[in-house]
């Protein structure tokens, strides 16, 4: 099936520097909001503390649950989960569990007193802040090491420098383990880290690394910057989002890269840019039956699914939107990039290799 007919041209590397441009305005975006929220909000499983989800049989507000559980939580966070007329909240607070005991009859006690018979606690869930700086340290190495893991498998798929891969990984995984038995913390490891990887890409020439890591970091900095700017919480089902769509858009540019790498072997006379752009639109039918059926099936467990799955739903319409976006104006154009860099600053040995192609025909 093909929804675009074959021989289609449409000019995708002509507006790359403005996708680019559009791009850095979107992850700005994200990062201001970030900063003016005093980072991520952060989940129980992050941050440690009580989350508490009731539902009532009546509408109140928040300041009513506030009052209602003043003596038995202290301070919290409240707000409303799902749609007005279900009358459900959800209740953080920083208290942990050594500090409340049987805290689920405890709160369905004290809200029954307040509002009467009929009120749920529905669940309750406590973490310890060792745990939660624990989990928090875990998320960045999983998310560290699944785009490290795919700069080895891309670099051995298209440049079959398996053994520079497998070197560069190693020493990386080795320096990691060094620099945490010193006690640097997670965070500006993990971020030096990549900027490492990204470098030795360059300096490996790995170009194909190097465009499909900046589109899975592109990715990733949008889906969490989108969550900064409407305020969600950032749990663990945020990170496994996060973790399936570096997979589902790595799986997008691989195609991609696979119809470029073709093309350039079938006719080395063409611009380069041409070469890019022949290609995306080669794959623009598979790409787009692919990414629409994964967009409305998340649609619907977004719109129906229920507040267990909302916000893991609405992390992966996003990350299905910049994935797409990213395999086509990201992944592709950084090859460009890359081509021309290397060419200004090789331009004797590219015109001699050129001369001796002549000479020998």
């Amino acid at each position: 099936m093909e929804l675009i007919k074959p021989g289609i041209n449409i000019n995708f590397v002509g507006v790359r520097h403005k996708a680019i441009l559009l791009s850095c305005i979107i992850i700005l975006i994200g990062l201001v909001a970030m900063v003016f929220r005093g980072g991520l909000n952060m989940g129980v499983d992050f941050a440690g503390g009580t989350l508490i989800q009731v539902k009532f049989n009546k509408p109140v507000t928040p300041d009513n649950i506030r009052n209602a559980l003043k003596g038995t939580i202290g301070t919290s966070v409240i707000q409303q989960v799902g749609a007005t007329s279900d009358n459900e909240y959800m209740i953080r607070t920083d208290a942990t569990e050594e500090q409340l005991q049987s805290l689920s009859a405890k709160v369905e006690g004290e809200l029954t007193k307040a509002f009467g018979p009929g009120q749920t606690v529905r669940r309750v869930e406590m973490v310890g802040p060792k745990v939660g700086r624990d989990l928090r340290q875990k998320a960045l190495y999983a998310i560290y090491y699944s785009l490290l893991l795919i700069a080895i498998y891309i670099s051995g798929r298209f440049e079959f420098k398996w053994t520079s891969s497998l070197i560069m990984g190693g020493v990386l995984i080795a320096g990691i383990y060094l620099l945490e038995a010193i006690g640097l913390p997670a965070l500006y490891l993990i971020g030096g880290a990549l900027i490492v990887t990204l470098v030795l890409c360059w300096v490996l020439k790995l170009p194909y690394a190097l465009g499909a890591l900046l589109s899975l970091i592109h990715d990733i900095v949008i889906t969490v910057g989108i969550f900064a700017l409407v305020n969600k919480e950032f749990t663990l089902e945020i990170l496994a989002a996060l973790l399936t769509l570096a997979g589902y858009s790595l799986n997008d540019t691989i195609i991609v890269y696979d119809r470029i790498r073709e093309n350039r072997s079938k006719d080395r006379k063409m611009k380069f840019e041409d070469i890019i752009n022949n290609s995306i639109n080669q794959t623009l039918s598979r790409t787009i039956l692919t990414s629409s059926t994964v967009f409305f099936v998340l649609l619907c467990l977004f719109l129906l699914g229920g507040t267990v799955i909302h916000d893991f739903s609405f992390a992966m319409l996003i990350g299905i939107i910049t994935g797409t976006y990213s395999s086509i104006y990201i992944a592709s154009p950084i090859l460009i990039f890359y081509e021309h860099l290397t060419r200004k600053k090789h331009p004797k040995s590219r015109a001699k290799s050129a001369s001796a192609a002549r000479a020998a025909k």
